[in-house]
């Protein structure tokens, strides 16, 4: 376990919203305050997240690990603004994601989030090359081909720019995530079991290649793993348990 305290846990209802526009001030890249999310089953409600709270600082590397069903891809789709909370706010480099439209959540994502996928979500009509230059050509860069091709000799695809997908391996197609998911140079790079699909070996490589990049451009990175390896890796380790925090130490 990382020695890192929780420093932004916020664990009473009354100050949270304080402590959270405080973390925003303060620079956090991400805020949650008190994340709730319920539906309906029947005649009863499912608690899905109940008050989850946490910041995290630029350049910091956070794990969520969690038995299965524990919430954790939830919350993430709900950091991503991707889902809604039930309750609850998250702010993404000082923007608060849900008083904003989904388009304009669309655009915020696009200009500051990367995204790692456990089934690595490339569109398989387009080439590597053309996979990670898509988010730079959305932009409008006029360097897309340029800064696409540096990335993916970076990742060891050099000689692959011009595969599609079903004629790469997991371990190339998750390489190609990779350089998809950094060529913006976003300020956050969410990773759902980024290593879930993935050999030893192959997981290992994409791990090293993940926090190399991480480190080089001070991207914050948030992600959900069932991989003891990957979560050490990572400045902080924060537990779910049936959609709560557990062992989360209190501010001192």
């Amino acid at each position: 376990m990382s020695q890192h305290t929780e420093r932004n846990f916020i664990p009473t209802p009354s100050d949270r919203h304080a402590r959270a526009r405080a973390a925003v001030q303060a620079g956090a890249v991400l805020v949650a305050s008190g994340i709730n999310k319920t539906v309906s089953s029947g005649s009863a409600e499912l608690v899905i997240l109940r008050e989850i709270d946490f910041a995290v600082t630029r350049g910091e590397a956070v794990a969520i690990v969690g038995a299965s069903g524990s919430g954790k891809s939830t919350l993430l789709s709900i950091l991503a603004g991707l889902d809604t909370p039930t309750q609850g706010e998250v702010w993404l480099a000082g923007e608060s994601l849900f008083t904003l439209s989904e388009d304009a959540r669309a655009q915020l994502r696009g200009r500051r989030m990367g995204f790692v996928f456990q089934s690595f979500q490339l569109l398989p009509a387009l080439t590597a090359l053309e996979n990670v230059m898509l988010p730079l050509e959305l932009a409008g860069r006029a360097d897309a081909r340029e800064a696409a091709t540096q990335l993916l000799q970076r990742v060891g695809l050099r000689e692959r720019l011009h595969h599609q997908p079903r004629h790469l391996s997991g371990g190339e197609q998750q390489r190609v995530a990779l350089a998809r998911a950094f060529v913006m140079q976003p300020q956050l790079v969410l990773a759902d079991e980024p290593t879930g699909s993935l050999d030893a070996r192959a997981g290992a490589e994409i791990i090293d290649l993940m926090f190399e990049m991480n480190a080089q451009q001070q991207t914050t990175l948030v992600l959900v793993t069932h991989d003891p390896v990957l979560a050490q890796r990572c400045q902080r380790v924060l537990r779910l348990q049936a959609g709560e925090w557990v062992n989360v130490p209190a501010e001192g």
